[in-house]
């Protein structure tokens, strides 16, 4: 992953995390040790994972990635069973599921590019030198 595109996926993640931790204050004052909790705590290991991967290389940023794709699973869960009981509206839904799908994205393309460190440009046909016109 280019150190650009890295960029883009700690911008994404702080952007979620500010507009999630607002959003959850409205939620039942009941639910903040149960639902709310594992939500930010879901947010918090998604964004800490993504950092320990651009820390490190190789087995290590992949297992920090899988990591994060993890706890990114867990915050689609908790933020529907939300929207299902009402503690959010449909645009707050629908706003929310639409940064965890680009995160999404961004961190697919990440753990692709660390697991297949080879460029990504035209293929060789393997037939000799060859000039295009």
């Amino acid at each position: 992953m280019t150190k650009n595109a890295e960029m883009v996926i700690f911008t994404r993640t702080f952007d979620m995390l500010t507009w999630l931790l607002p959003a959850t204050n409205h939620f039942p004052k009941a639910h903040r040790h149960s639902l709310t909790k594992r939500l930010l705590d879901a947010a918090f290991d998604l964004r800490e994972r993504l950092e320990e991967a651009n820390l490190r290389q190789g087995a290590g940023r992949m297992e920090r990635l899988r990591r994060a794709d993890e706890a990114l699973a867990r915050m689609r869960l908790y933020l529907r069973l939300a929207a299902k009981w009402g503690w959010q509206s449909s645009g707050q839904y629908e706003h929310g599921s639409v940064m965890l799908a680009e995160i999404g994205k961004l961190l697919g393309g990440w753990q692709r590019s660390t697991s297949d460190p080879k460029p990504r440009g035209r293929e060789s046909s393997g037939r000799g030198s060859e000039v295009e016109a």
